[in-house]
């Protein structure tokens, strides 16, 4: 563990949406089963199944399930593109059940390799705004792909878990925590729940984080 840095974390979080699954939309896409479901009734889904399914990547259509080891500063804007419900575990916990970072590679080079089966799932293009105009357009139809803001981890398979490696589940306030499962803030314990409205309040009255 790297210690008390404000720009890393020893943590990993996946955060639950609203809509269809995140990636590829297709059939055989296993997260389809979650479509109806909202966020909040996604991660007690999760939770009471002890599972993250795996669903198909964007750009390679790998199985992967998704996290980020962004710190906690900078899981507000995350949450802003997901949702305020998350779960959370160690790096040791991911890395244990076969995760690692992912890989941004550059979309002229990732068009040029020959990936390994057991690779492929931890790779995405990286081809951002900034890319020089001369080039742009010569990979993904001039599309900008730039996934390095989520600090990635994955892992290429549904991730199976018990409560005890729960390390802190995210939850939008507390009307969210009052109406959450009572079985499963027990099991868990409510000392893991965290609260982003909290968060928001801290960060409206000491803006630490938000330059205007």
């Amino acid at each position: 563990m790297r210690g008390n840095r404000p720009d890393f974390s020893d943590y990993l979080a996946h955060f639950t949406r609203d809509g269809e699954p995140y990636g590829i939309k297709n059939e055989a896409n296993a997260a389809n089963k979650f479509s109806a479901m909202n966020a909040g009734e996604r991660l007690i889904s999760i939770l009471e199944g002890k599972t993250i399914t795996a669903s198909n990547m964007p750009w390679t259509n790998c199985l992967a399930v998704c996290l980020t080891e962004c710190p906690w500063a900078s899981l507000l804007d995350h949450a802003n593109q997901y949702s305020s419900y998350g779960v959370g575990f160690s790096k040791p916990c991911i890395f244990s059940a076969h995760g690692g970072p992912a890989y941004y590679v550059r979309s002229d080079c990732f068009q040029k390799q020959q990936w390994d089966p057991a690779i492929f799932p931890f790779v995405t293009p990286f081809w951002p705004p900034y890319v020089p105009k001369k080039i742009k357009n010569n990979h993904l139809d001039g599309r900008v792909v730039d996934y390095s803001h989520e600090r990635e981890w994955r892992i290429p398979k549904d991730f199976h878990f018990e409560y005890s490696q729960v390390e802190f589940v995210i939850l939008p306030g507390y009307q969210e925590m009052a109406q959450f499962p009572r079985a499963l803030k027990d099991a868990i314990g409510r000392e893991k729940f965290l609260l982003m409205d909290q968060y928001k309040t801290v960060e409206q009255l000491w803006p630490v984080h938000n330059i205007p």
